[in-house]
Order: C-alpha cells, then structure tokens, then sequence
C-alpha cells in the first residue's frame, strides 16, 4: 500500500554521461534517412543495387547499436545515461536532446534487427523500389529517434515522422482496400499527436517563465492534481491510439489487413511499441499521481482487451487481420504490467514488450511468405499445406506456440511475470488480485483456440491438393534465413529471460520510487 504520508516527491534521478567524443546517438537517428536519400541518386532499374544498399545501411546501423550497447555495459552504474545535448534552434531555445538507458536499450535493438529483417523481407518488391526502401530508411530514424529522445518535442517530431512512410507504405504497396486502410490509419494516429503536442506543450510551459521540453526538468517538476490529471489523458488518448487500446483500436486490423507483410513487421515489431513506451517514459514516468489514480481503470480496459480481442479473433476470415487482433490481446498484457505498479509487473510489460516484437513480426512474415505462394489470404479457402510446404509449417506451427506462452518460449516469460506483479503488487486489495488474474487466465485460454484453429486452417486439410497448379515452393534460403533470425531469440530470452531484465531492472526500480517509500 502506500505510505500514509502518500508519495515521495516525484522525481527521478538521472546519471548522465555525455559522450563529447563522438556524437554517437545522433549517427544513429541521422544515419538511415541521410544514407536513403542517396537512393535517388541510383539509377531507375537499379533494383538490385537499391536492395544491397539499403540493406548494408541497416546491416551497420546494428553494428553501431550493438557496439553501443557492449559500450554502455562497461560503464560501472546502471543508471547510467548515454546522453547528447546540443543546441538546435537558438530563437526556440530548442535542444537536440539524445540519451539512452536501460529501459530503451531494449526497444532500439529490437527496432534495428526486425528492420534489417524486413528489409530483407522485402526483397521480392520491384515496383518503385527506390520510394519503397527510402520509406523503410526514414521509419528507421524516426523509431530510433522516439526510442532516444530526452525532450519531449523531439519526441513529437519523431513520433510524427513515422506517419508519412507508414500512410505511403500502405497506400502505394498494399491490397485492394489500401487506399481506406491507409486513410483510416493517418486520421487515427494524426489525431491522436494532436493530444501529445497538446500534452508536451502543457508540461513544457507550466511553472517556468522559459519553455523546457526536457525530460529531466519534467521529471522533478509537481503538479495540480487536476492539472496532471489533464496531461496525463491528452498522453493517454495518443499512446492508446497507437499500441492500440480498445476502443481506439480499429485501425489496426484493416492496416494489417491490406498492408505489405515487411510493413506489416514493423507495425507489429516496433510501430505499436511506440505505444507502450511513451505510456511508461512519459504518462508513468513524468506523471506519477495521476497514473496511480488511473492505474486500476486502464487494468480492467487491459483485461476487457485481452478477453475481446480473443474471443474477435477466431471470427476473422483474413489470416493477417487475425494476427493482428491476436496482437490487440497480447497489448492487453503489456497495459495490465505497466498499471500494476509493481517490479515484476512494470519488467513483465517490458519483457512483453520485446518478446511480442519478436513473435509479431516473425507471424506477419511467415502468413507473407504464404500468401506469395497460394495467393490466398481467407482462412477458409487455404488447407493443406503443410505437406507441400513443410519449412513454412514447423516455423509457423513454433512461433504460433511462443504466442501462445509455451514454456521455454518468450512469451511464457512475459506473461507469467505480468501475473507475478499483479499477485505480488502492494497496490490492490486481495480479492482484486484473484479477480485481476482469473479473468487474464480466461484470456490466455481463449488464445490457443484462435491460433491452434488458425494452424488448422492453414495447413491441415486437403482443399490445396485439389486445386489447380498445386505445386508450391517451400520457403527459400532467404525466408529460411529471416525466419530463423527471428526465432532463435524468441527462444533464446525465452530459456535465458534475465538477459532482458539485466536490461531494465534498475531503471525500472528508479521509476517506481516515485511511487512508494522504499
């Protein structure tokens, strides 16, 4: 419970150490959109070159990560932050502010490895190639830049910047409804930024006669009840458009729906992730008590989430839609950690959130690489294809067992600790704990129905062998490739979780003494 005397003084303590040597972070967000620009200058035909070349950029773009992230293992405090801080307009008094930590380490590397992925997932796209790679480039800086951003115009500008390569991407490469798919995803995600400017605005001009978009001053900065309370739901609206959370959720399954499988890897790997950080850097992080009054709410929205979505799923025709309410349920968890208040139930939403990228992105590929092969993306219309196809089959049949929590999978991990932080919480009563998790564990049962139906569907049956030119190709050694990248760490964190936690625990307990005496 909490103490009598109710919170410690919200704020947050920062270790910062400036990397003046080399402007490292600043490589990174900069990096992939200044090298896509240079695509234009490749010649009309140059499919190929534009492929190779786009996929170097992100080859050593997760070399550069990877080598910051061994870096900031050397340093001694895990509190540590890798910070950059420059100038950036003089007349705004605005600052290019960069800085990573142990809770955004996590989602950087997992947005340069299903970037390259994807990338490389792409590969069959000839039409337009060089607006299509350049597109992939641009989201990639734009999601490194959200990840790393300490100020919170700057995370604005970078949450903008996804929404141009996303409406584009859905527009000029997706199915037949691509064009209301692609119109239903701009007018969602643009009016929720309208409430995140809004929000940023607020924080940035309240009790100081200079603006400050700073994280850091914002941390230490208290509030109105009423008036946190207000900046906390125009945040909320904008983050829960984008994980997405009920009922603001609809976007997602119609973008899924009609959208190229490589695009449809970054919106579940990393797009909808975007989410759920901003909910834990900005609305519990900066906004204390508000989150503590709206913690118990969003926990029963985040079970009212995971039960609909499971029982909407077995409904879904269209294989990629299912996917992507099965991704609107697991979301459910992510919210259900984040509100518990809790360690274990703050790094289970974490864990969810990078397992979930991993799994996500691996299904969209695989439900792809199928229909590339059948041309055929209604469940009823497919069966039988594990026999003509058995690479795709055991791929598709493991992943779709690590959505469903298998142990040894890490989804099992993310989950199981979800349910330890709302038992073990000090926040809610004990009867609303068993409540809490009976009705989670209704949900987790409702999830092999829809993905145990969906194997079934796919790849049992006969209704292929009777159709004409029932010859199909198994996956290649590229989709092979792609494929097995994505699985070895989703069973890997899954038999070694504390490789993730090692990432987030400490920053996790600073966030929570804002919470609690301890």
């Amino acid at each position: 419970m909490f103490s009598s005397t109710g919170f410690s003084s919200p704020s947050v303590s920062y270790l910062v150490f400036t990397t003046n040597s080399f402007p490292w972070l600043t490589v990174f967000v900069v990096l992939p959109i200044s090298a896509g620009l240079l695509i234009f200058l490749f010649p009309h035909r140059g499919n190929k070159v534009i492929r190779w070349y786009t996929l170097c950029i992100c080859i050593f773009e997760l070399l550069l990560m990877t080598y910051a992230f061994y870096y900031y293992f050397q340093l001694e405090d895990p509190l540590i932050q890798l910070t950059e801080d420059y100038k950036w307009i003089q007349f705004f008094d605005f600052y290019w502010r960069l800085g990573i930590d142990g809770f955004s380490l996590g989602p950087i590397l997992l947005t340069g490895f299903i970037t390259t992925l994807a990338t490389l997932g792409a590969w069959p796209i000839t039409r337009d190639s060089r607006l299509f790679h350049f597109l992939m480039l641009a989201m990639y800086s734009g999601q490194i830049g959200l990840f790393s951003s300490q100020d919170l115009l700057l995370f604005f500008i970078m949450w903008e910047l996804e929404l141009i390569p996303v409406y584009l991407l859905l527009s000029m490469w997706g199915g037949k409804k691509r064009l209301y798919s692609a119109t239903k995803f701009i007018l969602y995600t643009a009016g929720g930024s309208v409430f995140l400017l809004m929000g940023a605005l607020g924080i940035a001009l309240y009790g100081s006669n200079e603006p400050t978009f700073n994280f850091e001053t914002s941390a230490n900065q208290s509030y109105p009840v009423a008036l946190e309370i207000f900046f906390y739901i125009g945040f909320l609206i904008a983050f829960a458009v984008k994980s997405p959370i009920i009922p603001l959720h609809t976007w997602l399954p119609d973008t899924h729906g009609e959208a190229h499988y490589s695009t449809c890897m970054l919106l579940a790997g990393i797009l909808l992730k975007m989410g759920a950080y901003g909910l834990i850097r900005i609305n519990m992080e900066l906004l204390p008590h508000a989150h503590s009054i709206f913690s118990p709410w969003l926990i029963i929205v985040g079970i009212m989430q995971i039960i609909y979505a499971a029982s909407t799923s077995p409904g879904q025709r269209n294989l990629k839609k299912r996917i992507a309410y099965s991704s609107v349920s697991h979301m459910g968890f992510i919210i259900i950690g984040i509100c518990s208040i809790s360690d274990m139930g703050l790094n289970g939403a974490i864990f969810q959130i990078i397992s979930h990228g991993f799994i996500g992105a691996a299904l969209f590929f695989l439900a792809g690489t199928g229909y590339d092969r059948i041309r055929r993306v209604y469940l009823d219309e497919m069966g039988g294809m594990a026999t003509p196809m058995p690479k795709i089959f055991t791929t598709f049949s493991i992943l779709s067992l690590a959505s469903l929590a298998l142990p040894g999978m890490s989804g099992f991990f993310a989950e199981l600790i979800v349910f330890f932080g709302i038992i073990t919480g000090q926040k809610y009563l004990l009867m609303s704990k068993i409540l809490i998790t009976g009705v989670m564990a209704v949900g987790m049962i409702l999830t092999p129905i829809y993905l145990l139906s969906m194997l079934r569907q796919m790849f049992y049956g006969y209704k292929l062998f009777n159709a004409p030119n029932s010859y199909f190709f198994d996956s290649g050694p590229r989709e092979l490739f792609v494929s097995i990248s994505i699985l070895l760490p989703v069973i890997g964190i899954g038999i070694y979780p504390d490789f993730v936690f090692s990432l987030s625990v400490d920053r996790v307990e600073a966030i929570l003494s804002n919470y609690f005496y301890r």
